[in-house]
Formats: C-alpha cells, sequence, structure tokens
C-alpha cells in the first residue's frame, strides 16, 4: 500500500497520514538492531549534559570517555551485523 493517494483536484500526490499504521516487522527488526547505539547516544548526552555548567572533574572525565567508547563499540558492532548479512537480489 502506497502511503501517497493522489490528489482530487490536480493530481498531485499528497501524503496520507494513517494514524493506525504500525511499524512493519522489518522496521522493528532495524530499530531493536540500532537500539545498543541508540542507548549509547542517550548515556553520551546525559554525560555530556552533565558538564555543560561547571568545569569536568576527572569522574565527568572518566563518564565521557566511557560513553564515547561505548558509542562507538555500540556503532561498530551494528555495522559489523551488517556487514555479515546476505545482500539481497540476483547474482
Amino acid at each position: 500500500m502506497s502511503p501517497y493517494l493522489p490528489d482530487h483536484d490536480d493530481g498531485a500526490a499528497v501524503a496520507v497520514l494513517d494514524d493506525e499504521r504500525e511499524p512493519s516487522d522489518a522496521e522493528l527488526t532495524a530499530l531493536e538492531a540500532e537500539m545498543p547505539v541508540i542507548l549509547a547516544g542517550v548515556e553520551l548526552l546525559d554525560a555530556e549534559i552533565m558538564t555543560l555548567d561547571r568545569e569536568p572533574c576527572e569522574l565527568d572525565l572518566r563518564r565521557l570517555r566511557r560513553a564515547r567508547r561505548r558509542l562507538l563499540n555500540a556503532r561498530r558492532d551494528l555495522t559489523n551485523v551488517h556487514d555479515e548479512l546476505p545482500s539481497g537480489g540476483a547474482a
């Protein structure tokens, strides 16, 4: 089903907003695969927010380094998983 329908006046396509539309299984699987990256990004953002109004102490610096490392590791793992998946299409 296309999310676009022709406009009745001039034939231009307009987006149809369907509040009842649920994510497909493929979309849910992709979101689930990206969840570690999302959570690591939130953790890094939290660590950065904590240091906005003051000079970071040693504990803050360690927290920032750890959050950056977790984000990089999560991105690496996601990239490696996508590289291992077989590509679709005819050979």
